[in-house]
């Protein structure tokens, strides 16, 4: 894996001259430009299209060509009021910041804001994953001189296993219980479409089935060159047609009166909170399924060596265990606090 390098000048300026939090959110200064502002702003560059990261209404938007059609699927109007797309790997000078966008491996479209002023580097990771996934590009590590990380599973409990073996246990239990539906609760943006590019890279080629609110971003991701095999809606359709399908549903329809015209279904959820067992009986969840989007604590330090940034500011998530960790690497470390973002991707 290539990771992009810097040589700052010794008269590099200290980062927190030029980046800062400010109510609205991260702001640089030179560029005139905020990072996933948390409200409305007159220039916002947005790392990926979950709500949290990507709010309606900034005056204008920078970010990857496959965030910005997120936005506009999600938004109409209010995706921004002018929308600039800026390819991966292409850099473009705001104010007086160069502004280059690369894969975070997050979901389709997300990227890192890597921002070089005056010989200083600052990478703000957005959020990010460094397992494997077959609808984004992978994450790629830049080295740099501060690096901004999200921290959701900042903990050493966090641990997310291999996404293969988590499908594995989705097929099994569907031979063990051919009479059942399993409805499976997925986020609709990343997730959905995540599950069933994994499921259809283990050869899995039987119709998936989608409640209407997943349908939409689906449809997005197939115009955007993602393949995703037999998708059907799951409505006005016999009950005994689900025994024995896979069906896709928010994580809110899975228990609810929506998922009663599923044959005696097994639920099933998606997420790296399913490690935490209390989360998954709290949710009525049969079936856990350990498959996250974001990096696990593993991933997290182990992302800190290769970007290898003398300083790391953490954001939203388990912020203090992260910056520990990152003072015994030898990193000077501290928390932003940002306020407005999940603590995971729901929406």
């Amino acid at each position: 894996m290539s990771v992009m390098s810097v040589n700052p000048r010794p008269e590099s300026p200290r980062p927190e001259s030029w980046i800062r939090v400010t109510s609205d959110g991260l702001w640089c200064e030179p560029g005139g430009f905020f990072v996933d502002p948390v409200r409305p702003v007159d220039r916002a560059v947005v790392t990926h299209g979950h709500g949290d990261h990507a709010r309606p209404d900034n005056r204008a938007v920078l970010a990857t060509p496959e965030t910005l059609a997120i936005m506009r699927a999600r938004y109409g109007d209010g995706a921004g009021g002018s929308l600039e797309a800026l390819p991966y790997g292409e850099t473009t000078r705001l104010g007086e910041v160069d502004l280059q966008l690369v894969p975070a491996g997050h979901v389709l479209g997300s990227a890192q804001a890597v921002m070089s002023w005056r010989g200083c580097r600052v990478v703000v990771s957005g959020d990010y994953k460094r397992s494997p996934d077959p609808t984004c590009p992978p994450f790629q590590p830049v080295h740099c001189d501060v690096f901004v990380t999200e921290a959701t599973f900042g903990l050493p409990v966090f641990r997310h296993p291999p996404a293969a073996g988590e499908i594995a246990k989705l097929l099994h239990s569907i031979e063990l219980f051919p009479e059942r539906a399993h409805v499976v609760g997925v986020y609709a943006l990343g997730k959905c479409q995540r599950l069933i590019a994994e499921l259809r890279a283990v050869g899995y080629d039987r119709p998936i089935y989608l409640h209407g609110a997943l349908i939409a971003l689906c449809d997005l991701y197939r115009s955007l060159g993602v393949e995703l095999g037999d998708l059907r809606p799951a409505m006005d359709l016999p009950k005994e047609t689900f025994a024995g399908q896979i069906v896709l549903a928010p994580p809110s329809a899975i228990t609810d009166r929506w998922s009663r015209r599923l044959p005696d279904p097994v639920v099933a959820a998606a997420s790296g909170w399913m490690r935490v067992r209390q989360r998954a009986r709290q949710r009525g969840v049969e079936l856990p399924l350990v498959i996250s989007d974001h990096a696990d604590w593993d991933e997290l330090l182990a992302t800190l060596q290769e970007v290898d940034a003398p300083e790391v500011w953490v954001t939203h998530g388990r912020e203090e265990a992260l910056v520990y960790a990152a003072e015994k690497q030898g990193r000077r470390a501290r928390a932003l606090r940002l306020v407005g973002f999940e603590e995971d991707d729901s929406e």
